[in-house]
């Protein structure tokens, strides 16, 4: 196991991703770009030798003002300077071309970079299992894939340029102040230890605030995906006041941070000013005397102060760029991080090939499980289950009896810590996770319905579905009613989370998603809860047709359903403590009967057996060692 995965596994102390104790934080970390940037090498060097074109074009106009000076005006010769002005058009063509080559190749690198990066990043979290989001907000996630990949285009297109035309201005400028006037230049080398103290100084502290102002912009991310991810819940509990409130908190505190770091940038960029421009007043003030002495040309002069310009600005501009290179490090820290996550479910490196014909025989032995963010707290405890091909097995139990678990552990979204869960007799560890999982058929009770149109949401079951399939697998989920009656029928889009659909319509697309998929193990974790009756009898039905000749397990909450399993699993506390038929548990006694006599003194209808309490959550009825309530009021 990777010490990022063992982290993931002790949350109390995380110390990646932001959270605990933030990572160091420095330019060293922009290394990690050069392997996107590696298959963009001619590209590259087109920029770099269009940037040292444009670099020289800019020196050489100190040499023309020099011989312009010096023998133009000081000759009064009309032919220089007019040789002098169509030289300077001539550069300025040049400068323009290489000025146009830079800026198109640049930018043209920093968006294929950051495309790249995206995909990388966005590829790589998909393969990351469950324990990973119970630790990692899925708002911090997207901040990383948006504002840290969007500063990270900034600084690739443009800051990066930027700074690499700057510093081969401030070296050949340098250069050629050598070579105009070593006094002066020795005067000009002693006042760049006073320009890089506080570029030293600030830049440690603009560091430091660029990944706090990263951090707390996640923060509002997070707010903000949360609040209108649940705006029912929102608005039906009046709680808008509220989230106003906290989501003010956050940006007022995200304003606060961006003010320190923009203040620390002004200080930075206002002290460079002073010393350089202070500087070069001063070297103009002897270089003055000089020309007055006879010891240096005015010419001379001239190109002596357009280079010290020059310097001066190269290095200032340097200074303000060294920010956004500390805060592209910052963000290229936090999507590195993501990068080098391993997942703790893989597929190993030679996986064992499924039968060509597989039954769907399922087997938990002797499984012993904790959640990552419970690491003390067991849900399935010498935990033993097999499953016949065909067989249809009810599970039932109250809230945190482990029921969940078992569907999350067949799934493979979590290995056990110890024990065995096989298909075909093949431990799901020597299989490949994208085989098990393409076997497997999943209607949870609360149906996913994505942002897009009836069919696209159906066909998510099997994505190479033909139009005939789509709704041939909706006619035996009795969804054709509704969707016909769409105003664009399968091509309706059906808003975010299916805004516009019913309850009972979104658990009908998620039983046609699965029926498409065809599979030989079907999880069904109560899938008509959410159904009147009328419905609930037609989807039966369908259910029904489903399940012959398919391993079946089904999460089940009322008796109509738990009837008709070949057999039933009591589970309590991660354990089972009953198996056998609805008549032959009744006749046990225990817990099964108590909760079967539920329903008959609750005016006859159907037992409500609480659903699962999801990873991670807490559950009000639990007692306080953490195993479930079995009164009345938590049924």
């Amino acid at each position: 196991m990777s010490t990022a995965t063992a982290d993931l596994r002790r949350p109390a102390d995380v110390k990646i991703l932001g959270v605990g104790e933030p990572p160091k934080r420095d330019l060293r970390h922009l290394r990690a770009l050069a392997g996107f940037l590696a298959p963009y090498r001619w590209p590259i060097v087109g920029a770099v030798c269009a940037l040292v074109l444009a670099a020289a074009t800019v020196l050489a106009m100190g040499q023309g003002l020099r011989r312009l000076i010096d023998g133009g005006f000081a000759n009064q010769d009309t032919t220089v300077l007019n040789s002098a002005l169509l030289a300077l058009l001539g550069v300025i063509l040049l400068l323009a071309f290489a000025t146009y080559s830079r800026f198109y190749l640049v930018s043209w690198i920093g968006e294929r970079v950051v495309a790249d990066l995206r995909k990388a990043v966005y590829n790589h979290v998909l393969s990351l299992n469950p324990a990973f989001f119970e630790v990692m907000r899925v708002g911090e996630v997207m901040s990383r894939l948006t504002a840290d990949t969007t500063l990270l285009q900034t600084v690739v297109g443009t800051s990066a340029s930027m700074a690499l035309r700057n510093l081969l201005l401030l070296v050949g400028g340098t250069v050629m102040l050598a070579i105009t006037s070593p006094r002066l230049t020795g005067l000009v080398l002693l006042v760049v230890p006073l320009v890089l103290v506080p570029i030293i100084f600030f830049g440690r502290r603009v560091r430091g605030l660029s990944r706090a102002s990263q951090d707390r912009l996640a923060d509002i991310g997070a707010h903000v995906d949360e609040s209108l991810a649940n705006i029912r819940t929102v608005q039906a509990f009046g709680h808008e006041p509220w989230d106003r409130g906290r989501f003010a908190d956050r940006v007022e505190s995200t304003f606060a941070t961006s003010v320190k770091r923009i203040r620390a940038r002004a200080m930075l960029t206002a002290f460079v000013i002073v010393l350089v421009f202070g500087a070069v007043g001063v070297i103009l003030w002897l270089g003055g005397h000089d020309v007055l002495a006879g010891r240096l040309s005015a010419g001379a002069l001239s190109a002596f102060v357009f280079y010290a310009v020059i310097v001066a600005g190269s290095v200032g501009a340097i200074s303000e760029v060294v920010g956004d290179l500390q805060r592209a490090a910052g963000a290229t820290e936090r999507l590195i991080e993501l990068l080098r996550l391993q997942p703790e479910i893989t597929s190993p490196p030679d996986p064992r090939p499924l039968p060509s014909q597989v039954q769907g025989a399922v087997a938990f032995r002797d499984i012993n499980f904790c959640y990552p963010s419970r690491p003390d707290q067991h849900a399935l405890s010498a935990f033993n289950l097999v499953v016949r091909p065909g067989e249809t097995v009810a599970i039932v139990g109250p809230s945190g009896a482990g029921k969940t678990t078992v569907f999350q552990l067949l799934l493979r979204f979590y290995d056990p810590q110890s024990g065995s869960v096989t298909l075909e007799d093949i431990d799901l560890r020597e299989l490949s996770p994208s085989h098990v999982r393409a076997q497997i058929g999943l209607v949870p009770q609360e149906p996913v319905i994505f942002s897009a149109d009836a069919a696209e949401n159906i066909r998510y079951g099997r994505p190479g579905a033909s139009d005939a399939e789509v709704r041939a697998a909706a006619t035996a989920a009795a969804a054709t009613e509704f969707l016909d009656r769409l105003p664009d029928g399968f091509a309706t889009h059906l808003g975010e989370k299916g805004v516009r659909l019913s309850g009972g319509q979104r658990q009908r697309i998620a039983i046609a998603r699965a029926i498409l998929r065809d599979p030989k193990v079907l999880l069904l974790d109560e899938a008509t809860s959410a159904l009147d009756s009328q419905s609930e009898q037609m989807i039966q039905r369908a259910l029904d047709q489903l399940m012959q000749g398919r391993t079946t397990i089904i999460i089940a909450h009322r008796l109509a359903t738990v009837m008709r399993a070949d057999s039933i699993v009591v589970m309590d506390q991660g354990r089972i403590v009953a198996t056998g038929t609805h008549a032959s548990l009744l006749a046990q006694g225990g817990l099964y009967s108590r909760l079967a006599a539920l329903q008959f003194t609750n005016n006859g209808s159907d037992l409500a057996i609480p659903e699962a309490v999801p990873p991670g959550s807490d559950h009000p009825d639990r007692d306080p060692d953490g195993g479930p309530s079995l009164s009345a009021a938590s049924i």
